[in-house]
């Protein structure tokens, strides 16, 4: 075994025993105090002696612990006892302290439990010292604040609230829950909360009343995604109510169908629509229901508020008395965020980014079982090649061309169009001077700049197992 293999310079290996799980490693400080920590005397005699154990990162699959005979020293002078400094050992716990940075950098990419096993350390330990590497992370990110903040939700354990970059498609935090407060608290805390314009939300009260508070200068729309789920959701109600009068076999096929019956009618592909065709001739009111989903969804093909708002009326009123029980929730909802739902058409939310949250949500759904939500949540804002950042740079400046100018002799009054000979005039050349170049007026000269982790990289990594 050779001699460093700890590969820690300020350590001096003396011994190294194996077994078939963990390498024990006695070793000594290669070089012990010369001064008196307290007056700055040389006159340093030996006050005993004590064994500690540091654990080190893994090394070959197999555990490490280091054992340092550290000695005790007293100063002649002025009788002061102290203790040998151990270099490169963490000053919060008995490990170095590249293996309290490497645990921090493997908590954001597998479970506690698995680091535990490998390190030979209490899974208790190895969360403490992800809360302390978070802590750091924390404070050393800063994601820029948008024009266009996103807040929606994810279910893990309990509602979430996601907050977002939608015109960079990034997940900026995920907050503990959705609460007005928490939302107040995040809210009040983003730096240039001022340049925000515009925030996209479902429809949740504690929203909408936490931005009217912190952000009153903010447009809020309703994103379109979160208004016609709610037609799909009153069409599976009228569904779910005429299953009472079908047969066993029946059930059976309306439960497999129903994915036809959310499906955009010019998404159906020809035995799809024949299928469909079946079910709603058949079931005149589940036919009706499925008109007025695809209506509804139609609305958001207006080009503009006044439009929309007169083909919502139009459909409003075309919904037969027997189906308004299963249409009210949408109705109520539009009426009751009129405004924001009515901002969408002026301010819309793309598709794309709508799209990839969703999809996002459905991915962390899936892996975050196992997971602590601030395991998660670290996971999300800070794991390693998710981020999107531009290099901030000062801008490009022209050089400028030399000026030329020419200065005629004092003529008389009456001299119009006389041009003196070339001896008779003076050329002044003007000094190089730099033109700056107007660029993109939200690029400032400064440090690289961070949007937040990029949802569809952060898709990626987490369907391909990296995160």
């Amino acid at each position: 075994m050779p001699i460093n293999i700890l590969n820690l310079p300020d350590y001096k290996v003396v011994r190294v025993e194996e077994n078939d799980h963990d390498y024990h490693i006695t070793a000594e400080v290669s070089n012990p105090p010369t001064n008196c920590a307290g007056c700055d005397s040389d006159r340093l005699i030996g006050h005993g002696r004590n064994q500690q154990v540091i654990r080190d990162m893994p090394t070959h699959g197999k555990r490490v612990a280091i054992y340092v005979d550290t000695r005790r020293w007293r100063c002649v002078d002025c009788g002061k006892t102290f203790m040998e400094v151990m270099p490169a050992v963490n000053g919060k716990r008995n490990m170095t302290e590249r293996l309290t940075r490497w645990i921090g950098q493997q908590s954001l990419k597998r479970t506690f439990a698995s680091i535990a096993y490998d390190t030979g350390l209490d899974e208790k330990t190895i969360r403490n010292i992800f809360r302390d590497y978070v802590n750091v992370l924390e404070a050393e990110f800063r994601f820029e604040t948008p024009k266009w903040l996103g807040i929606d939700e994810i279910y893990l354990i309990k509602p979430r609230g996601v907050i977002t970059n939608i015109e960079s498609n990034t997940v900026l935090d995920l907050l503990v829950n959705r609460n007005q407060d928490t939302i107040v608290k995040y809210l009040s805390g983003l730096k240039g909360k001022e340049y925000i314009q515009y925030v996209a939300m479902d429809m949740w009260k504690p929203y909408k009343t936490a931005v009217n508070a912190v952000l009153p200068h903010a447009i809020i729309v309703i994103d379109k995604f979160h208004i016609v789920k709610m037609a799909n959701e009153a069409l599976e109600k009228v569904r779910k109510s005429i299953r009472a009068d079908l047969t066993l076999k029946q059930k059976r096929g309306l439960m497999h169908d129903r994915f036809l019956l959310l499906k955009r009618e010019h998404h159906l592909t020809d035995k799809e629509a024949f299928i469909l065709d079946g079910w709603v001739k058949n079931y005149p009111l589940l036919g009706e229901a499925y008109r007025l989903k695809e209506a509804f969804y139609e609305i958001y093909q207006a080009q503009s508020q006044h439009d929309a708002l007169l083909a919502y009326e139009l459909w409003r009123k075309s919904i037969p008395p027997e189906l308004h029980d299963h249409f009210h929730a949408l109705t109520r909802a539009f009426q009751n965020w009129l405004p924001e739902i009515m901002a969408y058409f002026k301010h819309p939310v793309t598709n794309a980014y709508t799209e990839s949250i969703n999809s996002l949500i459905r991915v962390m759904d899936r892996m975050g079982r196992g997971y602590s939500f601030e395991a998660l949540r670290a996971k999300i804002l800070f794991s390693e090649g998710a981020h999107k950042r531009t290099l901030s740079r000062p801008k490009f400046e022209r050089r400028r061309e030399p000026e030329v100018v020419e200065t005629a002799i004092e003529l008389p009054d009456d001299a119009i169009g006389y041009l003196p000979p070339a001896f008779m005039r003076k050329t002044i050349i003007t000094e190089w001077k730099n033109k700056q170049i107007e660029g993109d007026p939200h690029e400032q000269a400064g440090s690289p700049r961070n949007y937040g982790a990029d949802i569809h990289t952060l898709i990626d990594l987490l369907e391909a197992g990296m995160l």
